[in-house]
């Protein structure tokens, strides 16, 4: 199976080169590396172009946000998997790939794999500040308060070409609202593998600030809403538990 990794990224001169190495040094063979760039001001470009011959596909071009890069990533990409790995993130090992390629070709029926996530300092990756523990999906997987972390996320294509790409008029919560239709509107067949996939530094946008916070739930309940399903009436509450948790 040939696997498309996608990154996107902004002015992140910073933490690029450890996401590219971090796809570069896993141990599957067969993968396409697909790196879409906002069209950065700072050394971003620099830095990957220094990877150009190892990288399947790379453009440099305005975009209109995040989720506007990612669908791009996803068009562009050519393998039977896509996954997303972001500018700021790692893999926690060179195995990673191998071992959901395993969870595939074991199940044939299965369209999409996900495992576990850790927050990190920084500035040091190796000091974890959450953890994202995350659980085999159930028909109350998403009522109760949980969410596949979307790093860990990888999916066969045809789960993009049923479900759509990420609607660009959610600014905060269009992962979460993909993953929605994915699972639950959709009903596509979800392993879980219960072993540690990214280590994803703190700062995203989602969680700078209480009102990103509070805008990204409100996204959310509207998600529900506009996929025509009904809103848990203790989602929320289920929500800030499951957060509260992962500093346990």
């Amino acid at each position: 199976m040939k696997v498309s990794i996608i990154t996107v990224v902004y002015n992140n001169e910073r933490t690029i080169e450890t996401a590219i190495n971090s796809v570069l040094s896993q141990s599957y063979p067969n993968i396409e590396y697909v790196v879409v760039d906002g069209k950065s001001t700072d050394r971003t470009n620099e830095i990957i172009k220094k990877y150009s011959s190892k990288i399947g596909q790379y453009v440099s071009e305005k975009d209109h946000g995040i989720y506007d890069a990612m669908n791009k990533g996803v068009k562009m990409a050519t393998g039977d998997i896509i996954g997303i790995l972001n500018s700021d993130d790692i893999y926690n090992d060179d195995k990673v790939i191998a071992d959901v390629v395993a969870k595939f070709e074991e199940d044939g029926s299965i369209d999409m794999v996900y495992g576990d996530l850790v927050y990190v300092n920084p500035d040091d990756t190796n000091n974890i500040v959450r953890k994202w523990k995350s659980k085999p999906y159930s028909e109350s997987f998403f009522e109760t308060g949980n969410v596949p972390p979307h790093p860990t996320l990888f999916l066969k294509r045809g789960v993009y070409d049923e479900c759509g790409l990420f609607n660009v008029n959610y600014k905060l919560a269009a992962d979460y609202d993909f993953m929605l239709r994915a699972f639950k509107k959709f009903n596509n067949k979800a392993a879980y593998i219960p072993r540690l996939m990214v280590k994803m530094r703190l700062g995203g946008a989602t969680n700078k600030s209480w009102q990103n916070i509070v805008n990204g739930n409100k996204e959310i309940l509207a998600s529900w809403k506009n996929n025509g399903l009904k809103t848990p009436l203790l989602l929320m509450p289920y929500r800030v538990f499951k957060r509260l948790i992962q500093f346990i």
